[in-house]
């Protein structure tokens, strides 16, 4: 049963930091991508950044320059680095896994908290 849990949440000052992570357990995929997404009540999920089992990123254009995703394959453990944050960052953030040929994500963490105060 794959499993997803992040942590890392919080309540920051607009400018500060903070680093997300997602445990993830219960897969044997040897090709996949995980994704950080988040979502603010009311408005549409938005995709925060991509990573794929070889390594290659891609970022929303929001936090282009600012977040930062990596992984620990060791500790099957994703990360989002979010520096210089903003008001507009806040939202509850997803990890989320899919397996290559998937058309979508299909695995979910329960999600964590991040809130900018200006």
């Amino acid at each position: 049963q794959v499993q997803l849990v992040e942590s890392g949440g919080d309540s920051v000052q607009a400018g500060g930091s903070l680093r997300l992570s997602c445990v993830v357990s219960g897969y044997t995929y040897s090709r996949y991508s995980l994704a950080w997404f988040r979502q603010v009540p009311g408005k549409e999920r938005e995709e925060v950044a991509v990573i794929d089992s070889e390594g290659a990123t891609s970022y929303g254009h929001s936090v282009k320059g600012r977040f930062i995703i990596s992984e620990d394959n060791a500790k099957r453990t994703l990360y989002l680095q979010m520096n210089s944050l903003k008001p507009e960052d806040t939202a509850r953030y997803y990890c989320a896994l899919k397996p290559i040929g998937w058309g979508d994500f299909g695995y979910w963490g329960q999600g964590t908290q991040v809130t900018v105060s200006s």
